[in-house]
C-alpha cells in the first residue's frame, strides 16, 4: 500500500474533473469504479475509486482518493492497494507505486496550470 497527501488551492469541481481526466487518460486500463460527492455545511467532500490493470503484477489494483475543500483550500489523499501477489504478506507492489505516481503527476500538472 502506498499513500500520498497534499494541499492545493482551487475550485473543488474543477479539480475533481481535472483529476479524473488526468488519471483516466494516463493509463489504457484505468477506469472509475465509483465516486461519491457530498457537502457538510461549507465543506465539499469527494471520494473517487479508480482501478487499472498492472502489467508488472499481472493483476488489477485500485487507487482510493479523498478530496476535501473549504474556501478553495483543497486537501487530497490517495491510497493505492491490491497490487500484491502474495497471500500472507506483500510482495511486488510495483503496480501500486506506479498508479500512485500517475496521481502525483496529475497533481504536479494541476499545480503548473
Amino acid at each position: 500500500m502506498a499513500k500520498y497527501s497534499c494541499e492545493l488551492h482551487g475550485s473543488f469541481n474543477h479539480f475533481c474533473q481535472f483529476l479524473k481526466n488526468e488519471l483516466i487518460n494516463s493509463s489504457f486500463s484505468a477506469s472509475i469504479e465509483d465516486e461519491h460527492y457530498y457537502d457538510i455545511h461549507d465543506v465539499h467532500v469527494g471520494i473517487l475509486i479508480l482501478e487499472r490493470y498492472s502489467y508488472t503484477g499481472g493483476n488489477r489494483l485500485s487507487l482510493s482518493i479523498t478530496i476535501t475543500e473549504y474556501q478553495n483550500h483543497i486537501q487530497v489523499t490517495a491510497i493505492s492497494s491490491g497490487g500484491s501477489q502474495a497471500m500472507f504478506f506483500k510482495i511486488n507492489t510495483l503496480g501500486e507505486d506506479a498508479f500512485l505516481n500517475k496521481f502525483k503527476e496529475a497533481i504536479k500538472n494541476y499545480k503548473n496550470k
